[in-house]
């Protein structure tokens, strides 16, 4: 019998090396806990057929392409769509082994904090269903949680991967922007969207991230890494300087115990022996909410613009004439948010105000990345609670999306820079998972993961949800 509820890659790794299982059971074991819990929690949209061969099963968010299954982005626009070719990440994947178990659900376009704005109905977070997973990425987060996969490809755009990995209790890195290809993925911000993983531990976190990361001719923004990447071992921390944001600490759409649970990770970072100190992030914090609110849907808003009914995916059968179809199309095809979000950004982008809000918004952007910068030459690492609260309740901010919004307020500004996230979990308040948000420099993501196992080993989380253990 296998526990996939507590089952880690690396352990199913060395099950399957020792033939202590088969590849065929490893995977059968997967399907038979998606056909038990998954109708409950709605993680995934489509659900694979056993590939073969003895590597260790994956879940993909459904907004990066896999050949010969569907790719929808969670949308109805593109409803039925299958891709001719594989994304870059889902090559080496499978070059590494790793199967495709199925597409999990997301946000439409990975627009969203909730996995509410899915065409195909939300998802549900395995530690209390009323409430949500988080989003866009709830769809990988809940699975990994819920033990319905052992890992799963997530993408960021301004939090998309922490966020949710903070709701569910598991481990999630946004790389930093460069260092993983996008050549396959469906587009929602070019600039600011990154693949990365979602995780049981830190050390699965890692070893996803060295099979992803590195430079692809297909995508001329990847570079190289400056250094490979380094599974993390024990230690203590050492020799590494740990900042505290003074405003993405002590903000007060914070919860109190949410606070306090981030409060005491800190803490035993200095137990640990790393030197903390206070720093100040004043301007990010003030404008990296709306700052992401200019360029992100400017850029959803061009890179949308190829949704037209005449290529792939849904076309309107009520048109008589091209324009009509073109127009029906996207009015029939798009949900409330992505028509939100391309009427800001084409406003943003329009004659005479281009440069009084996107124009705007990149110097803005220039002035967070340097804010960081400057913090950085003080610190290697930055901590801060990666949602400011816990996992809110089914339809608790559909209703008011400025709310929704600031869900990414403080995932949002390291995006904004380009810079590497890490969530892990340290805790629980109202019986909830908390996620403590590590930032680093560019390329920094083995400091991270040196910290982010310090305390995953310490703290000692169960990631399993309690009404499932």
């Amino acid at each position: 019998m296998i526990d996939t509820l507590r089952l880690g890659a690396e352990e199913a790794k060395g099950l399957l090396e020792r033939k202590e299982i088969s590849g065929a059971e490893l995977f059968a074991a997967y399907l038979d806990a998606i056909g038990e819990r998954d109708p409950e929690l709605h993680c995934y949209l489509h659900v694979c057929e056993d590939p073969g061969g003895d590597g260790i099963p994956i879940a993909i968010k459904d907004v990066i392409g896999t050949r010969g299954i569907p790719t929808t982005a969670g949308s109805k626009i593109l409803d039925g769509y299958v891709p001719v070719y594989d994304a870059t990440v889902i090559t080496r994947c499978k070059e590494h082994g790793l199967r495709v178990l199925g597409k999990t659900n997301t946000d439409e376009f990975a627009m969203g904090s909730s996995t509410e704005n899915s065409a195909f109905g939300p998802s549900r977070n395995p530690w209390d269903p009323t409430r949500v997973p988080g989003g866009s990425g709830g769809g990988s987060a809940a699975a990994v949680s819920a033990g319905l996969a052992p890992w799963a490809l997530g993408s960021d755009t301004g939090g998309s991967i922490k966020q949710p990995s903070a709701l569910c209790g598991n481990v999630g890195l946004r790389p930093t922007y460069g260092t993983v290809s996008r050549y396959g993925v469906v587009a929602f911000a070019s600039s600011l969207d990154q693949v990365g993983p979602v995780a049981r531990s830190v050390r699965d976190c890692a070893y996803l991230y060295s099979i992803l990361a590195g430079r692809d001719h297909c995508d001329t923004t990847t570079v190289e890494l400056p250094e490979p990447v380094r599974l993390p071992q024990d230690g203590d921390l050492k020799g590494l300087r740990i900042g505290v944001p003074r405003e993405l600490n002590e903000h007060e759409a914070i919860d109190p115990g949410v606070r306090d649970a981030v409060r005491r990770a800190v803490e035993l970072c200095a137990q640990l022996g790393a030197e903390v100190g206070e720093c100040s992030l004043p301007r990010s914090v003030e404008f990296g909410l709306p700052c992401y609110y200019l360029v992100a849907p400017a850029e959803a808003s061009s890179n949308l613009a190829r949704y037209d009914g005449v290529r792939f995916g849904y076309r309107s059968p009520h048109a008589d004439d091209r324009l009509e179809m073109y127009t029906r199309t996207r009015e029939e095809g798009f949900g409330d948010e992505p028509k939100r979000r391309i009427l800001v950004g084409t406003y943003a982008l329009s004659a005479g105000y281009y440069d009084a809000y996107y124009g705007q918004a990149q110097k803005v952007r220039t002035v967070i990345a340097r804010e960081h910068a400057d913090a950085f030459e003080r610190f290697d690492a930055l901590v801060t609670p990666t949602s400011p609260t816990v996992a809110f309740e089914l339809g608790g901010k559909t209703a008011d999306p400025l709310a929704m919004y600031a869900c990414d307020l403080l995932t949002i500004p390291s995006c904004m820079a380009g810079l590497p996230g890490l969530n892990v979990p340290v805790g629980l308040s109202e019986g909830l998972p908390v996620g403590l948000q590590l930032i680093g420099p560019q390329f920094a993501e083995n400091t991270l993961f040196r910290i982010g196992h310090a305390l995953e080993r310490t703290i000692g989380f169960d990631m399993v949800p309690e009404r499932l253990r």
